[in-house]
């Protein structure tokens, strides 16, 4: 069942704070949630993958206006930003070429498996 329009766009104001704050791509978080509503992954990815990209954009470049009048380390780390910007365009490039090749539910499933352990993840650390 698709989201409503102001329900997608409230979403999407959330998950871009959540994501300026925690410095993740607003796709992986709103990417998860559109394919649990029924919309196909190969509908999702290009939309997560342009969500990602304008998020990154707004949040390195207000954490580098910060860093300008701001005590602290709060500056982009922009060596370690390009060498994952770099991986992540080779892997978003040959991602793009394998997904229409791949069947839906195999996509689904492996995108709730990472979520999945994603979460675990999270919350082992947070139990710590």
């Amino acid at each position: 069942m698709p989201l409503a329009r102001p329900i997608l766009a409230w979403l999407a104001l959330t998950v871009g704070i959540v994501g300026g704050i925690y410095g993740i791509g607003g796709g992986s978080i709103l990417g998860p949630i559109l394919v649990g509503t029924g919309l196909p992954v190969a509908r999702v990815a290009p939309a997560a993958l342009a969500s990602t990209f304008l998020t990154s954009i707004a949040g390195a470049t207000t954490y580098a206006v910060l860093a300008l009048s701001n005590p602290g380390m709060i500056a982009p780390n922009w060596l370690l930003g390009l060498a994952c910007g770099l991986g992540g365009l080779i892997g978003g490039y040959l991602g793009a070429r394998l997904q229409p090749r791949m069947p839906d539910r195999a996509l689904t499933l492996i995108l709730g498996s990472l979520a999945i352990c994603l979460a675990m993840l999270y919350l082992v650390q947070a139990i710590r």
